[in-house]
């Protein structure tokens, strides 16, 4: 790709991973090398079941920096330190020019809960080589990727099932 762009997707609403994940699914069917990182999560998703299952047979990397346990308020020193090695191999990532597209699963949330600063963030995504496509997900988007983003699409939620008790289900929402 000539030029490649900024796309955040963030919001209250589900749909940010999966809209992003929809994404990977075309960039590998058109033969583009693909970077899916994942932040604060260290499980295995039906997703990632999946695209670990085609990675072997496309060009696609998965690589999650999270401890396993979920942030309850304010993140632990681990929580912090798995999310700044997450950011120094994104940026070398990003700089290499060897992918095509690089998505950064929850880098909103990560930014939010003080694993990384948004600025170093954007230092990140400003440092790409030339061609690279960034993909950003995450509620809470700080404003100032915000702005410096080229792509930005709020999920807002209308209603959901898990208001009336219903679970996660697996193949569903997880």
């Amino acid at each position: 790709m000539e030029k490649g762009y900024v796309q955040v997707y963030t919001g209250e609403g589900k749909g940010k991973t999966t809209a992003a994940m929809g994404l990977i699914v075309r960039a590998l069917g058109a033969g583009l090398k693909v970077l899916f990182i994942q932040f604060m999560k260290g499980s295995e998703y039906s997703e990632i079941k999946f695209l670990r299952h085609v990675s072997s047979a496309a060009q696609l990397e998965i690589k999650q920096y999270g401890t396993g346990s979920f942030i309850t308020g304010k993140a632990d020193l681990e929580q912090i330190a798995a999310g700044a090695k997450g950011l120094r191999e994104a940026t070398t990532a990003l700089q290499s020019g060897q992918y095509d597209l690089v998505v950064l699963d929850e880098a909103n949330m990560a930014v939010y809960f003080g694993l990384f600063s948004v600025d170093d963030l954007i230092r990140t995504i400003q440092s790409r080589a030339p061609g690279v496509e960034v993909i950003i997900t995450g509620r809470r988007a700080d404003p100032k990727l915000i702005d410096i983003a080229d792509l930005v699409t709020e999920m807002r939620e209308i209603k959901h099932y898990y208001t009336q008790g219903v679970m996660a289900r697996p193949g569903i929402e997880m």
